[in-house]
């Protein structure tokens, strides 16, 4: 009896808090550039203001992100599986061949 109560208060505390949490801005564009390094001989990648799934150059290096929301970075083309979370104003190096990232 004791444990259902303490269930039951545990669900109703985490429904309170999921009230409580501000709604994600869902299919909202990121506000700023995400930019590619691939090599020297070519010109930057500059994403600007992206949304969603964004396969990378196949020759991709490194990734910055310069727009006000964290963006993943995949391992694949498909933004699926684990990612690398790279905050804005902070950069990452990135998986060479099919890579990905979402913003």
């Amino acid at each position: 009896m004791i444990v259902r109560a303490i269930l039951v208060s545990l669900v109703a505390a985490g429904a309170v808090l999921g009230l409580a949490a501000p709604a994600p801005a869902a299919g909202r564009a990121a506000s700023g550039d995400v930019v590619v390094f691939s090599t020297e001989a070519q010109p930057l990648d500059v994403y600007r203001d992206p949304v969603g799934c964004q396969q990378l150059p196949t020759v991709a290096h490194v990734l910055t992100n310069q727009t006000d929301r964290p963006v993943k970075v995949y391992g694949n083309p498909f933004c699926l599986g684990p990612s690398v979370v790279v905050q804005p104003g902070y950069g990452t190096h990135v998986p060479g061949g099919a890579g990905s990232f979402s913003a």
